[in-house]
């Protein structure tokens, strides 16, 4: 006797790269890159996507309200502390959105109450019912997270719980803000909370898992074990510190082991490596080649013994289509044959739209460019091409001209280059550790920055020695973090270009303040 299958609960996967991801230093996105995102997250059916923190700058302001005008199937959030000026702001730039959020939140552990609010619990609970009672009047949608929530005492959780969901909080997240959370206790918490706040039917629970011990993918599917239906996390597990959850791994755990999840997602989950790309790209922040679902390895097998089970038969070894989540795309689809209409449409896969005829036209150029000197053209290499197009408008204070590189054996390496620098062209040489150090020395010869290098990434876009370099540099000058980048086949080249793409963001001001610097 057949029995139907049990109907399961949805998932509800809240995406906060823009936000919580944006956190991690050197992290900063402009209003643009975030609209490039929040398109492939729409284009991934991501439930909400948490587009900023509205109050933080006017940049960040503008930008959720961007992601708000642009996104019209997802539901568009922006995180305010319970703080009327906050709440106000969020407000205001979710208003565009055709489906907004506001998600407002205040710590509730005993050591943050009482070093860093400098509250009394009950101060605590007054000020979490007004503010969502606020955001209520502002947004249908509210959101209340009880921060530190990991670490926070069960009767206060249970009282400030039932008194935010009276007031109108319909989504109730209970962060583990600094990692220090066990599976086991983590999801018990849940399943307690739910079965003893009277109103927990009313509202949804959510979490929201840092990765400081490396366990926020476990902590998050232990709570959705245990009652909650919403997950908050990142593209590539972004994030400050450690990182958060990881969204390709909870998605395709619960999707891969539908067997033992009673939830199902509406992601579509070939858009998750092309995302990744994306988030990688703009950020300078590369995937580790084992990273779990995006990683260069997560599908590849060098042992003979796997190879042979995979040939055999691909179940032995693979859990997960390659396909499935994406890699079909790493496939060559472009070459210097390919016609305008077949790029501009490969961009658009990648989520990258022009605004202009001009810009296609640039882009299109630098492909066919590109093109001339490697055959076969990736998805990465598409993604490469147009970091410089898409980076943000700015007064090009320092221009590159021209560069000589010499490094002989026995000799130490020396580099001349011309950079232009308010119209006039400037020279330089001169000799370091290696034809990079020595390119940097060149250019600080001329433009005198005082910044210091904070990191050095390179990072070969795809396979062969013709594949495309695509570096970032970041620079610290005076508290100010910027990431510049460059692409070419030449690395040497690609560091010069790298290098004063950060000079230029610094000379120009395009800055971002950590979003929750001033939060106290």
């Amino acid at each position: 006797m057949s029995t139907a299958p049990q109907s399961k609960d949805q998932l509800i996967i809240f995406d906060t790269t823009l936000r919580d991801g944006e956190q991690s230093p050197g992290a900063s996105m402009t209003r643009d890159e975030k609209v490039r995102i929040a398109k492939m997250l729409e284009k991934m059916k991501v439930d909400v996507i948490e587009a900023g923190f509205a109050i933080a700058s006017p940049g960040d302001f503008e930008a959720v309200k961007a992601v708000a005008e642009v996104v019209k199937d997802s539901t568009v959030c922006s995180l305010a502390r319970a703080v009327p000026a906050d709440i106000e702001k969020a407000g205001e730039a979710i208003k565009p959105a055709n489906s907004g959020r506001i998600h407002t939140f205040i710590a509730t552990s005993p050591i943050h109450m009482q070093y860093k609010l400098m509250m009394e619990p009950d101060q605590v609970l007054e000020r979490a019912v007004e503010m969502v009672k606020l955001a209520r009047n502002l947004c249908d949608d509210v959101e209340f997270s009880l921060e530190d929530g990991s670490r926070s005492e069960f009767e206060f959780q249970s009282r400030i719980i039932e008194a935010v969901i009276n007031a109108g909080a319909s989504t109730i997240n209970i962060p583990d803000t600094v990692g220090y959370g066990e599976p086991d206790e983590y999801g018990l918490m849940f399943k307690r909370l739910i079965e003893n706040v009277p109103n927990a039917d009313k509202a949804i629970f959510s979490t929201h898992c840092h990765n400081d011990l490396g366990l926020a993918v476990a902590n998050s599917l232990s709570a959705v074990m245990n009652g909650v239906r919403q997950v908050e996390c990142t593209i590539n597990g972004l994030g400050e510190r450690a990182g958060n959850a990881s969204l390709e791994e909870i998605v395709m755990a619960v999707r891969t082991r539908s067997d033992v999840f009673p939830v199902e997602t509406h992601i579509d989950p070939v858009h998750i490596v092309p995302t990744s790309r994306l988030v990688s790209s703009i950020t300078g922040f590369p995937v580790q080649p084992n990273k779990a679902i995006v990683g260069a390895n997560a599908f590849a097998h060098e042992s003979g013994i796997h190879q042979d089970g995979v040939l055999k038969h691909r179940e032995t070894y693979e859990i997960m289509k390659a396909e499935d989540v994406g890699w079909n795309t790493n496939k060559l689809v472009l070459g210097k044959h390919s016609g305008r209409a077949a790029v501009k449409a490969r961009f658009e896969d990648l989520g990258i739209s022009f605004q202009t005829q001009q810009e296609l036209d640039e882009a299109f150029a630098k492909f066919k460019e590109l093109a001339d000197k490697k055959h076969e053209i990736f998805d990465e290499d598409l993604q490469a091409l147009v970091s410089d197009s898409t980076a943000p408008e700015i007064e090009e204070k320092y221009g590159f001209s021209n560069l000589e590189a010499i490094s002989k054996s026995g000799n130490k390496p020396r580099a001349s280059l011309t950079i232009n620098a308010a119209g006039e062209d400037f020279s330089s040489e001169a000799e370091g550790d290696g034809l990079v150090d020595a390119a940097f020395k060149a250019i600080e010869k001329v433009v005198h920055s005082d910044a210091e290098l904070q990191l050095y990434l390179v990072n070969a876009v795809t396979q062969g020695t013709d594949s495309l370099g695509d570096v970032t540099v970041r620079l610290q000058k005076e508290g100010v973090i910027v990431n510049g980048q460059g692409s070419d086949t030449d690395i040497i080249v690609a560091s010069v270009k790298a290098y004063l793409n950060a000079l230029n963001l610094l000379a120009a001001g395009v800055l971002k303040s950590h979003p929750q610097k001033d939060c106290v």
